[in-house]
């Protein structure tokens, strides 16, 4: 069975620094790429950041750009994702996922709340 476990979130204050995680497991993921996105009660779901099957590009969007850092270890199948410089508007529900062609798994969330 496929997981892709969260962990990492919490309360920072504003400025302050989070590390989330995603560990995948049930299949090798080598090949795919993973990344974050982001989703508040009754908004639209937010691209974050990738990186591909290697490790050697990644992509982020330009609210986070500067202040987030993604990668990734293959070796244990995880994503991580640094986010420094934490402002309010990122408090919200993190979601990790892991793609390949027509296949994208996704997981439960985590969530990141930044107080002012």
């Amino acid at each position: 069975q496929v997981q892709l476990v969260e962990s990492g979130g919490g309360l920072v204050q504003a400025g302050g620094s989070l590390r989330l995680s995603c560990a995948a497991s049930g299949r090798t993921f080598s090949s795919y790429d993973m990344g974050w996105y982001r989703q508040a009660p009754g908004k639209e779901r937010e691209f974050v950041a990738r990186i591909n099957w290697s490790g050697g590009s990644t992509l982020y969007a330009e609210s986070v750009k500067g202040r987030f850092t993604i990668s990734r270890d293959i070796a244990t199948n995880t994503v991580y994702l640094q986010m420094n410089s934490l402002k309010p508007e990122d408090t919200t529900i993190y979601y990790c996922y892991a793609t390949w062609g027509r296949q994208d798994y996704w997981g439960q969330g985590t969530q990141v709340t930044v107080s002012s």
